[in-house]
């Protein structure tokens, strides 16, 4: 490996686009992109400076110029493409949802382990500034016991039956698009829950159109979140102590701003958000410490938790029935 961690981008989609965005603003060392079509990457090679386009994922799996790689296609090719790249010795970063349902990031992360290769889950709210002051807030013990987390992502997103969001081959639905973000907040808050109550409103593609989720955490402790494709909601968080209370301002999963505010509703503590960006370069900066230290995940979002939030995805799809185009009797 080089002095300079170099990245190759898998897809060529928005999230890609965005997040090459950010590993460009940050300096960073964008090698290559790799996509279904030489066309696309060529394109977008060209569109930010990037210095060699794939016109299949193998060829960017095979470059020897690219040591990460950031999995930016549609949910249920993740696993696929994610093993593609740790059988070729890369290190991966992959775009949430991990997987589509935990035997998948099971297999991610015994691959990941045998080929001696760092895995982490690009949930890229974690390594915001934003996020880094909460927990240092909670760990001094501002808000006395955290009973409480809140959160909601509820957008108005295309209605189309075959963009993403809604078709169910390409894992659609609220849940992995936007309810991930409120599940992986609590779980990182909380800890995991010990009980799961969910309950959905599917749409005509029967994906998941809005979904209500309560926890119940270690300690009588509950969170409590909300998502939806079809109808814009504030989104915003609130974390609750016998203390204190943490309100974050929407939209509370990106680069922003929160209040930590007393019971006799005096603010104790405003942060602003300083972030220019949308933010995702953090995530890849926590990444190349990674891979320099020779760790094998980040401990912000490591990549045993991220398998035990799939088993809680998969926990809360079988209480509200919804099931991805070849997972009946495959045993996921």
């Amino acid at each position: 490996m080089s002095d300079s961690i170099r990245w190759g981008i898998l897809g060529t989609g928005g999230i890609a686009r965005t997040f090459t965005t950010d590993l460009r603003a940050a300096g960073l060392d964008v090698a290559a992109v790799g996509s279904r079509s030489a066309e696309s990457a060529e394109a977008f090679a060209a569109e930010f400076d990037v210095p060699r386009a794939h016109g299949s994922y193998e060829e960017l799996a095979a470059d020897p110029d690219v040591d990460v790689v950031y999995v930016a296609s549609p949910h249920p090719f993740h696993a696929e493409h994610a093993l593609l790249m740790i059988a070729a010795g890369k290190h991966v970063l992959i775009e949430k949802a991990f997987t589509v349902n935990a035997a998948q990031a099971e297999r991610i992360a015994e691959a990941a382990r045998e080929a001696g290769v760092a895995v982490v889950e690009a949930m890229w709210t974690r390594f915001l500034p934003h996020m880094v002051r909460i927990r240092e807030i909670i760990a001094a013990g501002t808000l006395g016991d955290v009973r409480t987390v809140l959160a909601e992502h509820d957008q108005d997103l295309p209605d189309d039956p075959a963009h993403r969001v809604n078709d169910l081959a390409l894992g659609g639905g609220s849940l992995l698009d936007l309810g991930i973000y409120p599940v992986s907040f609590a779980i990182d808050m909380l800890g995991l829950p010990t009980r799961i109550l969910a309950h959905s409103t599917m749409s005509a593609t029967g994906a998941d159109r809005q979904t209500a989720i309560i926890f119940e955490h270690e300690g009588g402790r509950q969170s409590m979140s909300h998502s939806a494709l079809d109808a814009a909601g504030r989104v915003g968080a609130q974390i609750i102590g016998t203390d204190a209370r943490i309100e974050i301002d929407p939209w509370w999963y990106g680069a922003t701003g929160f209040r930590v505010v007393g019971p006799d509703g005096a603010v104790l503590e405003e942060y602003t958000d300083t972030v220019e960006s949308r933010g995702m370069q953090y995530e890849a900066i926590e990444m190349e410490r990674v891979i320099r230290a020779g760790e094998h995940t980040s401990p912000l979002m490591p990549i045993e938790q991220s398998v035990a939030i799939m088993h809680v995805l998969d926990r809360i799809r079988e209480q509200i029935g919804l099931v991805y185009p070849g997972e009946q009797g495959a045993g996921y």
